[in-house]
């Protein structure tokens, strides 16, 4: 029997991450208009590593870099998630998902200008290919940057994107030196913690709401938060950041997909090409991609 190499392995890992977050949009969404961002997002990352903990068995007490990377990753996850769950309150579902994939072209640029990775000619073309389609996707709407309800959306959600960059470059670093379970309840701990802490002094009129959106955080606590980023962490250990940014961006094609079967969101011709183009931005990373050395 041939097995499929650890490479592949991590892609379909993080696949279905971007399967899962693109189908978190939906309750996201619902959930805006009952409880403030940072109380739900703190909810459902404490909530997803509550899951996660009674599996962790670390060998030794964390390391030093165990803290530094769970709280790096953690302060970005607050803001980040902060945006795009602020965002969606005045944007569409499907929208936000395509925003928030722009991150695929930030991340080779993240990756050049922070830390001088050179990157390889499929990364480049791969990330802009990813980058027309998730425009294409969202060729339906207005895009409008100001100081309106639906600009403001969009651009808290674009902010979100660049820090969504950012957190996926420093986790393919933390996970090639943290054990990946305990480093994924770690930066949980600390998102859910500063978020939870944010929202009972900022959102506390809102909490009422929790009544009325318990069930998206569950299903976003368990799926996105637990499954998702712990998923994308496994994956990324085989898979490096430019070309799992680039996997992740499927997300934007799920949120779309969602948004059209659940929301009855637009899903047009010219999404339909965006759809294409990303998909083929995945092809050409695996084409041409990094080879496993085990195969």
């Amino acid at each position: 029997m041939t097995f499929p190499s650890r490479r592949l392995r991590a892609d379909l890992l993080l696949l279905l991450a971007a399967l899962l977050w693109g189908s978190a949009f939906v309750p996201q969404k619902h959930a805006t208009d009952h409880l403030g961002p940072f109380l739900f997002n703190g909810l459902r990352f404490l909530l997803g590593a509550a899951i996660l903990l009674p599996w962790v068995r670390p060998r030794q007490w964390p390391s030093k870099n165990f803290f530094r990377w769970a709280a790096i990753t953690g302060i970005l996850l607050v803001g980040a998630a902060a945006c795009q769950q602020a965002g969606l309150k005045y944007t569409t579902a499907g929208k936000a998902g395509f925003l928030t994939g722009l991150y695929v072209v930030l991340v080779p640029v993240v990756l050049f200008a922070v830390w001088r990775q050179k990157m390889a000619w499929r990364s480049w073309a791969g990330a802009l290919v990813a980058a027309v389609g998730v425009f294409l996707l969202s060729m339906d709407d207005q895009f409008r940057f100001g100081l309106g309800e639906a600009g403001l959306g969009d651009a808290l959600v674009l902010v979100g994107a660049v820090l969504w960059a950012f957190h996926v470059v420093i986790v393919g670093r933390a996970v090639t030196q943290v054990e990946v379970l305990l480093f994924s309840v770690g930066q949980y701990l600390v998102a859910g913690s500063l978020n939870l802490i944010l929202g009972l002094a900022l959102e506390a009129d809102t909490l009422p709401g929790l009544a009325y959106c318990w069930r998206d955080i569950v299903y976003i606590g368990i799926f996105s938060v637990a499954a998702g980023y712990t998923l994308q962490a496994v994956g990324q250990k085989h898979a490096p950041a430019a070309d799992a940014a680039i996997i992740l961006s499927l997300e934007a094609v799920f949120a779309a997909l969602f948004g059209y079967l659940l929301l009855k969101e637009s899903l047009g011709a010219w999404q339909l090409v965006g759809c294409a183009l990303i998909l083929a931005a995945v092809a050409i990373v695996q084409q041409y991609g990094t080879r496993d050395p085990a195969t």
